[in-house]
């Protein structure tokens, strides 16, 4: 998923949907990755036009956000941070980020609660070559990732941060990512659900320890594969 609450889209009642009420409607959308269309489609109906946003249907991406509102980041702007236990702190801007070697990935985005949408492209750095490039210390054993949002915050292993298949990307659909998608530049991991990449990307840091983010934090899985091979089973959404 897009890992977010609400929508500046949204009408104004459904902000109004407390946390609680939230997890127990995307624990319903879950059903979808299980049970298929037909349960997406009654859900969206039975939400009524002041939720139907949260709940799967069709092969198009629903825009959330934790805070309500999307953060303003011009490309010129832009500055990524990249710190911690590395040799080499730095800071890059999106003209830095551009003028590294791009990966280009063509990939299902899937969404916890059961959306999906086939083939979108994606392009940008591999987030391995950014660790390499700082040179990762002795005792590190993950990496943590901060949004310009202030509220959204994810973590990876480091062996799952050094996935070809991960990526800090910058394009989407073949153009600059949007600003509601994250824009101008965001985390993408292919392997795992979406709340996974997170958006607005504002920092990478090396770290000696996992720090569970902001929706681990909140019940979901730790590590979201998308083939379910964590091993951890997420008791709200029953899914792993």
């Amino acid at each position: 998923m897009t890992a977010d609450l609400t929508s500046p889209e949204t009408p104004e009642e459904s902000r109004r949907v407390g946390r609680r009420a939230f997890l127990g409607l995307v624990g319903l959308g879950a059903l979808g990755v299980v049970i298929g269309g037909k349960v997406q489609s009654a859900l969206s109906s039975a939400a009524g036009s002041g939720l139907g946003g949260i709940f799967p249907f069709g092969n198009n991406f629903r825009i959330y956000s934790i805070t309500g509102n999307y953060p303003v980041i011009s490309p010129e702007s832009y500055r990524l941070q990249v710190s911690g236990l590395v040799d080499h702190p730095t800071t890059y801007t999106l003209s830095d980020l551009r003028a590294l070697p791009p990966t280009t990935l063509v990939k299902t985005f899937q969404c916890v609660t059961g959306w999906q949408v086939p083939d979108v492209e994606w392009k940008g750095v591999r987030l391995s070559h950014l660790l390499d490039a700082a040179g990762v210390q002795s005792g590190a054993v993950g990496v943590t990732f901060e949004s310009y949002d202030g509220a959204d915050t994810e973590s990876l292993t480091l062996d799952q941060a050094h996935l070809s298949d991960v990526i800090v990307a910058y394009e989407m659909l073949g153009k600059p990512v949007t600003r509601e998608h994250g824009g101008p530049v965001r985390l993408y991991v292919a392997p795992m659900f979406g709340y996974k990449s997170l958006k607005w990307l504002s920092a990478i840091r090396v770290v000696d320890r996992i720090e569970p983010g902001y929706w681990e934090q909140n019940g979901y899985p730790t590590n979201g594969w998308l083939d379910g091979t964590t091993g951890n089973t997420n008791p709200r959404l029953g899914l792993a």
